[in-house]
C-alpha cells in the first residue's frame, strides 16, 4: 500500500465547512480545540527550550574552564610539595645520629621528619651514576611502628637548634577541595549522563522521561485520507466505522453502540499499518500522537510506567485525540515469559498501560491504535474486549491490490505506453506496498542512470530482481569449469520443478550472477496461494535438492553451494513434522510452538514440551522426507540426462532462458510418476467419494477474471518479445510457507559467490526510451 503524492479527499472529504463543522471532534477551528493546540504548542516549545539551554550549558566554554581550575587546584594539592628533597629513610635516620642536622620537625599526623641539615646532602645514584646533591632541606617519611624510635634518635642527637614534634593541619578550603572535588566531579558525570538517557524528556535522572516523547505531529492532524490507501479495503472498511462514529455518533448511540477503545493493526512489514493509523486520524480530524513501543523502555524501573501517564494525561488535555503505540510487542509483550529482570520494566509499564486504556471514561474521545508484527506475542489482558476492542489484519495485498498500489505510485511518473501496471502486479506476488513503491523508485533510477526520459518493461524487470536479489554482476573472472558448474546446478532445480505435478512454472532461469548468487532458477505462481497442500511441500523439497542432486550424478563431486538449498529443504521438512502434522508416526500434533523459534529449530532457551525420545523421533522423520525428497530428485534427473544437457547447452550460450525458451526444452521432458494418497493412519477406513462440484457461476467469475488476465499477458508478450532474452530472471528471496499472505514466487539453487564479489550496478545495459 501506499501514499499519492498528491492527498486528495476522500468521498467523505475532511473537517470544514458543510461537513459537520459543528461537531468539537471534527472542527479544528473549534475555540476549545485553538486552545488546546496554543498549550500544545507552548508545551512543545518549552520543551526544546530546555533541551536548547541544556546542551547550550555544557557547549560554552566557562564550563570547561571552571572544570578545568578546579581539576588543577586538586592536582596542585594531590601532587605540589612544599621544596625539600625526600630522601630514604634510612639515609635520613642516619643524618640525625651523626649529628649532621642543626634542626629536627616531627610531623606525627603525616608520619614525616623535616631536616635541617648544617651542609648540603650528597649522595651517589646509582641510576644517573653520579653525585646527587639534595641540598640542606631534606625530609624523609617513616612508618606507624617506627614513630618511638625516631624520637628516641632525635632525643640522643640533641640537634643544635633543637627539634619540636607537630600536628600540620591543612585550611578548610584545601580540605573541601581535595575531598568533595571529586565525589562533585562523579555525581556530575553520573547526572550528565542520566540526562542523556532522559533523552526528549530531559529531566534530572532521566524521570518525566515520558514528557516529550509522545510528539505530536506538525499541522495537529495529518492530511492523510483513506483515499491514498491502496490494496487495503477490507482493512480501510474495518476502520472505516470508527471515522463515521465521530461524524454522527447519535445513529451508533441510538443503538447502544460504543466507540472501540482500541484498535490492534497486526501484518508484515511494510504493508502500511501506520499509513492506514494516519488515514484514521486525517479522516476524524483530530490531533495525532506517534510513539513507538521502545520509547516506553529505559534501564531504570518505573520509567515507562511514567512516561505510559504523562502520554496519556498530555493526550487527554488535548482530547479528542488519536495516540498511536507502533512495535507495541516491545512493551505488550505477553508477561511471565522473560529470564531476566529487565522484564520487571517491561511488565510495570504494561500494566501501566492496560490500566489507562481500560480506565476511559465514557465521554473521553480518546482513541488508541497500536500496530505490531507479532500479534501472537502479545499479552491475552491487552487483547481483550475494552482494550483492543478491534483487531484489523493488514496484510500483503493480492492481485488487485498491488495493481492498486502501483497506480498509486506511478503517479508523477513517464511510462512508455506499452507497461501494463496489471503484468507487473502479476509478477510481483508476496510484494507488499513498501516493496512496490521501492521496486517503481528503482526502475526510475535505472532510468534516469541511462538518460532516458520514460520508464519501460526492461527497467521495470531489472528493478524487480533489484529490490529482491541485489545488482547484477558481471560473470567475468569465473571460471568456465565452474560456469558449467553452476549451469548443471540451475538446470537440475529447472528440470525437477517441471517434472513435478504439483510446483509452479518454471518462468526463468539464469546463471548471471546477481546480489549473493551467481546464479538462480525462478518459479512463479500462477495466482494468489493462502495455503498449500502436502504435496506441493514435497515438491518444494524436491526441486530444492534437484541442484545438489545434478552436481552428484553429473560430477560425482558436489559443491557447497548447495547449503542455502539444503536450509531450505531441511526447514521445509521440520515445519512439516513438528508444525502442520505431516507425519503418520506423529500424528497431527503440533511440537513447536510459533514464537519458540520461528527458524524451526528446537535449539532455543525454552524447555522442550517433549522428551528425547519424541526428539529423535521428530529428527528421524525429518532426516526421511529429505532422503524421500533427494531420492526423487535422482529419479528424475537420471530419466532426463538428455533434457539437463540441452537445458545446459542453451544456458552457456545465452545465460538466461525465458519461459517461452523453457517450455520448448521441457516438451520432451519425462514427467515423474503421482505420489500414492496419502494416510494419516493405515487403521481408518479409506474413502473413495469424490469431492463436491465447483459451482457454475463460480467458475465462470474466475475463468472470466483469468482470460483477462491472459490478455493482457499475452498485449505484453507481443510488445516485448525482442528484449525478453536481456529481462532479468524473476525470484524471491524466501521459501517460507505462505499460510497467511500470497505466496512469493520461489528462487532456488543460491551459489555461494567468490570471495570478492563485484558490486558495479552500473553493467552498461540501457534502460528506458
Amino acid at each position: 500500500m501506499g501514499a499519492s503524492p498528491m492527498t486528495p479527499q476522500g468521498p467523505m472529504g475532511g473537517p470544514g465547512r458543510g461537513n459537520n463543522g459543528n461537531n468539537p471532534f471534527l472542527n479544528p477551528r473549534n475555540p476549545r480545540n485553538q486552545r488546546n493546540n496554543g498549550q500544545q504548542g507552548k508545551n512543545n516549545k518549552n520543551n526544546e527550550n530546555n533541551h536548547n539551554n541544556r546542551r547550550s550549558f555544557w557547549q560554552s566554554p566557562w564550563t570547561w574552564i571552571v572544570l578545568l581550575v578546579l581539576l588543577s587546584v586538586v592536582g596542585f594539592q594531590m601532587f605540589v610539595h612544599n621544596g625539600s628533597q625526600t630522601i630514604d629513610t634510612q639515609d635520613g635516620i642516619e643524618l640525625v645520629r651523626s649529628h649532621k642536622a642543626s634542626y629536627v620537625e616531627i610531623i606525627d599526623n603525616k608520619q614525616l621528619v623535616k631536616l635541617t641539615l648544617d651542609s648540603p646532602f650528597k649522595k651517589f645514584d646509582k641510576r644517573s651514576k653520579q653525585k646527587r646533591d639534595f641540598g640542606k632541606d631534606v625530609q624523609f617519611y617513616y612508618a606507624y611502628a617506627q614513630g618511638r624510635s625516631i624520637v628516641q634518635e632525635v632525643e640522643k642527637a640533641k640537634p643544635s637548634n633543637g627539634w619540636t614534634a607537630s600536628l600540620q593541619s591543612s585550611s578548610i578550603i584545601s580540605y573541601l577541595i581535595t575531598s568533595l572535588a571529586p565525589i562533585l566531579f562523579f555525581l556530575g558525570m553520573i547526572w550528565f549522563m542520566f540526562s542523556r538517557i532522559g533523552g526528549a524528556g530531559g529531566s534530572m535522572l532521566g524521570m518525566g522521561g515520558g514528557r516529550g516523547r509522545g510528539k505530536l505531529l506538525e499541522g495537529q492532524t495529518p492530511k492523510t485520507k483513506f483515499a491514498d490507501v491502496a490494496g487495503e479495503q477490507a482493512a480501510v472498511e474495518e476502520v472505516e466505522e470508527i471515522k463515521d462514529f465521530l461524524k454522527d455518533p447519535s445513529r451508533y448511540k441510538a443503538l447502544g453502540a460504543r466507540i472501540p477503545r482500541g484498535v490492534l493493526l497486526y501484518g508484515p512489514p511494510g504493508t502500511g499499518k501506520t499509513l492506514l493509523a494516519r488515514a484514521i486520524a486525517g479522516e476524524a480530524g483530530v490531533p495525532f500522537y506517534a510513539m513507538a513501543g521502545s520509547d516506553f523502555v529505559e534501564m531504570f524501573v518505573g520509567l515507562g510506567a511514567s512516561r505510559v501517564r504523562e502520554l496519556f494525561d498530555e493526550a487527554k488535555k488535548n482530547a479528542p485525540a488519536i495516540i498511536f503505540i507502533d512495535e507495541i510487542d516491545a512493551v505488550g509483550r505477553r508477561r511471565g515469559s522473560g529470564m531476566t529482570g529487565g522484564h520487571d520494566e517491561r511488565e510495570q509499564t504494561l500494566n501501566q498501560l492496560l490500566v489507562e486504556m481500560d480506565g476511559f471514561d465514557n465521554d473521553t474521545n480518546l482513541i488508541i491504535i497500536a500496530a505490531t508484527n507479532r500479534p501472537d506475542v502479545l499479552d491475552s489482558a491487552l487483547l481483550r474486549p475494552g482494550r483492543f476492542d478491534r483487531q484489523v489484519a493488514v496484510e500483503a495485498p493480492d492481485l488487485e491490490g498491488r495493481e492498486a498500489i502501483l497506480k498509486v505510485h506511478a503517479k508523477g511518473k513517464p511510462f512508455v505506453p506499452d507497461v501494463d501496471l496489471h503484468m507487473v502486479a502479476v509478477r510481483t506476488p508476496g510484494f507488499t506496498g513498501a516493496d512496490l513503491a521501492n521496486m517503481l523508485n528503482e526502475a526510475a533510477l535505472l532510468c534516469a542512470r541511462s538518460g532516458a526520459q520514460y520508464i519501460d518493461n526492461r527497467a521495470i524487470d531489472e528493478a524487480i530482481d533489484r529490490v529482491q536479489a541485489g545488482p547484477r554482476r558481471k560473470s567475468k573472472g569465473m571460471a568456465l569449469d565452474e560456469l558449467r558448474n553452476t549451469a548443471y546446478h540451475e538446470g537440475g532445480h529447472a528440470l525437477v520443478a517441471a517434472a513435478l505435478h504439483h510446483t509452479d512454472p518454471v518462468t526463468k532461469v539464469t546463471i548471471l550472477p546477481r546480489g549473493h548468487a551467481l546464479g538462480y532458477t525462478a518459479v512463479m505462481p500462477t495466482s494468489d496461494r493462502y495455503s498449500q497442500s502436502r504435496n506441493e511441500l514435497l515438491d518444494q523439497m524436491a526441486y530444492a535438492m534437484g541442484g545438489r542432486t545434478a552436481e552428484e550424478v553429473v560430477f560425482h563431486d558436489p559443491t557447497t553451494g548447495a547449503s542455502n538449498d539444503i536450509e531450505k529443504a531441511t526447514a521445509i521438512a521440520r515445519k512439516m513434522v513438528v508444525e502442520y502434522g505431516f507425519s503418520a508416526k506423529l500424528g497431527a500434533v503440533k511440537w513447536m510452538d510459533t514464537d519458540e523459534d520461528s527458524s524451526g529449530s528446537l535449539d532455543s532457551l525454552q524447555p522442550r514440551k517433549f522428551s528425547n525420545r519424541t526428539a529423535e523421533v521428530i529428527d528421524e522423520e525429518v532426516h526421511k522426507l529429505i532422503e524421500t525428497a533427494h531420492t526423487e530428485a535422482w529419479e528424475i534427473i537420471n530419466n532426463n540426462r538428455d533434457v539437463l544437457d540441452e537445458l545446459v547447452r542453451q544456458l552457456l550460450a545465452k545465460e538466461t532462458l525465458n519461459e517461452k525458451e523453457l517450455k520448448e526444452i521441457f516438451s520432451k521432458i519425462r514427467k515423474a510418476p503421482e505420489r500414492t494418497l496419502w494416510l494419516s493412519d493405515d487403521r481408518r477406513p479409506d474413502s473413495d467419494l469424490p469431492p463436491v462440484e465447483i459451482p457454475e457461476s463460480l467458475k465462470r467469475n474466475v475463468e472470466g477474471k483469468n482470460e483477462q488476465s491472459e490478455a493482457s499477458e499475452l498485449s505484453e508478450s507481443s510488445n516485448n518479445a525482442t528484449s525478453q532474452n536481456q529481462q532479468s530472471d524473476q525470484m524471491s528471496v524466501d521459501t517460507s510457507i505462505q499460510t497467511t499472505a500470497p505466496a512469493p514466487r520461489t528462487v532456488i539453487g543460491t551459489v555461494k559467490p567468490p570471495v570478492n564479489p563485484s558490486t558495479n550496478q552500473n553493467d552498461g545495459t540501457q534502460f528506458g526510451a
